[in-house]
Parts: structure tokens; C-alpha cells; sequence
């Protein structure tokens, strides 16, 4: 199936309005467009309503939070729900900081989201209220492994039911699940963990193929994970001894760009439980 939910992105080519952050925002433009949709990035208050209603999906992403913007986010989503357009939630760094486990709390409660995508600490500090991370990363005692995937999955499952969202942990291993069902994705390259904003640029892309695939939110939220690790495994063999993070980066997005449907369904390495 993660053939024809790539299929779908690139021949539907769906607008994509993003409130994410300056440190990666160029690169959450450029994922979009690679892998077949199109973005926008409008954060203003002024504006957000009206730009969500001229695109197709939201992504909210809160990795350079400020007051600002914290309205935006609010009246973009409820306007994406208004119009019944998914919404993708990015949580990044909730737990580092009252400010930031408050403002994501107060999203979840206030707008519905197709999908919530984070790491295993920042998914936790949103089921649990509270919590601490290592800035933006995973602390390593919440780390999935395959001693604790069982645990795992039943986290996600249990944190999917309780939010109506289909729950996207990335990691060593991602796990994709909605309150039944999940995705457990092997793919990617620890190098990955080098670059900033991976993980932003992802939440960018998931919010392209839920929108192309509205009715297979699950399906396509593990589709575009996957289709992001098997990047990073593509990217990583051109590497030569000469090459950093920074070349590993923009390659990345090169094999988003230059990778098939067909490509994908055969590179994607996952178990469903």
C-alpha cells in the first residue's frame, strides 16, 4: 500500500500550510516539494485562517516556539478543523520547558490532530502532562528498543485511542499506530541523528501524505516515515570521506526527490503488530 500512498502525493500535488520553525524551515520547504506536494509558510495571526483555507493540510511545529505565534497555531488549526483538513502536530522539545509542555497541552486540547509525531520523550511528556528532555532529543532512558517495543506499541496504541490521533514515535525504531493497529519501521541511518531537523522536516512530509491519502491516515503516516528513513539509508551511501551533516542533509532531500513509488514499496522495511 505505501506504493499507492506515494502515488497519491505526487499526482494530487496538495498545498501544505506550515507554522514551523526558523531552524529548519527552508528545509521543511524543500522535503514538501521533493516529495510531490507544495508549501506554504504563513505564521502571522493576521493571516494563518486565510492561508489554511487556500491549502489542504496544516503542520504545526513547535521547535522555536515564541508568544507570537502560540495564537497562530491556535487559529490555524481550528480553522483546519473547521474545514476538516488534517492537522499534524510536531511537539518538538515539549518537556524542555513549562512554556512549551504548556503550549502543546493547550493544542491538544483545542484542536483535533490527524497526527501527533515526536520522539519517544516528547510523546510521553504529552500523554503524561509533564515531563523533561534533552532539549530537542530523546533522553536516553526512554529510548525504543526491541526489548521494550511491545511496551511500546501499547504506549502508542493507548495515547492514539485517548487523542483520536494516529501516534508517530521516531526513533531507532518508529512505531506508527492508531488505537489498533501499528507500524513498527526499520528503516533509516544513525547519521540521521546529525542533522537538525529531520524530525521537522518529516511532520512536513507526513502533513503532505495524510492530506493526499485522507481516508488511510495510519497507512500514510507510516509511508512517509519510512519513505524519510529509506532517504537517510539512499543519501548515506553517496557519501564520500570529504562529505559532513550538510551534504548528508541536502542528499537526503535529493533521494526524497528522486525516489518511486516502486522504490519505496520495495525499500520499506516494516512489521505490522
Amino acid at each position: 500500500m505505501f506504493k499507492t500512498i506515494f502515488e497519491n502525493v505526487r499526482s494530487k500535488n496538495p498545498l501544505i500550510h506550515n507554522i514551523t520553525n526558523y531552524v529548519t524551515v527552508n528545509d521543511c520547504a524543500n522535503i514538501v516539494i521533493a516529495c510531490g506536494a507544495a508549501p506554504i509558510m504563513a505564521d502571522d495571526k493576521n493571516e494563518v485562517a486565510e492561508i489554511t483555507s487556500i491549502c489542504n493540510g496544516l503542520n504545526i511545529n513547535i521547535g522555536t516556539l515564541n508568544s507570537r505565534t502560540i495564537e497562530s497555531m491556535l487559529l490555524a488549526g481550528k480553522k483546519a478543523n473547521e474545514l476538516n483538513h488534517p492537522v499534524v502536530l510536531d511537539p518538538v522539545g515539549a518537556g524542555a520547558s513549562q512554556l512549551r509542555t504548556d503550549t502543546a497541552m493547550q493544542l491538544l486540547q483545542e484542536v483535533k490532530f490527524t497526527v501527533i509525531r515526536g520522539n519517544i520523550s516528547e510523546i510521553k511528556t504529552l500523554a503524561s502532562g509533564s515531563g523533561t528532555t534533552k532539549g530537542v532529543d530523546a533522553d536516553v532512558a526512554d529510548k525504543v528498543t526491541e526489548e521494550n517495543l511491545n511496551e511500546m506499541i501499547a504506549f502508542a496504541k493507548a495515547f492514539a485511542e485517548k487523542t483520536g490521533a494516529v501516534i508517530a514515535i521516531t526513533g531507532a525504531i518508529d512505531i506508527v499506530a492508531d488505537s489498533t493497529k501499528a507500524y513498527c519501521i526499520r528503516n533509516g541511518h544513525p547519521m540521521m541523528s546529525a542533522i537538525t531537523g529531520t524530525g521537522c522536516q518529516l511532520s512536513a512530509m507526513t502533513a503532505a501524505f495524510v492530506t493526499a491519502n485522507p481516508d488511510y491516515p495510519l497507512e500514510a503516516a507510516a509511508t512517509a516515515v519510512s519513505a524519510m528513513g529509506y532517504a537517510g539509508e539512499v543519501a548515506h551511501t553517496r557519501l564520500t570521506e570529504m562529505d559532513g551533516n550538510s551534504t548528508y542533509r541536502n542528499y537526503i532531500i535529493d533521494a526524497i526527490y528522486n525516489m518511486t513509488p516502486e522504490m519505496l514499496e520495495k525499500g520499506a522495511k516494516y512489521e505490522v503488530r
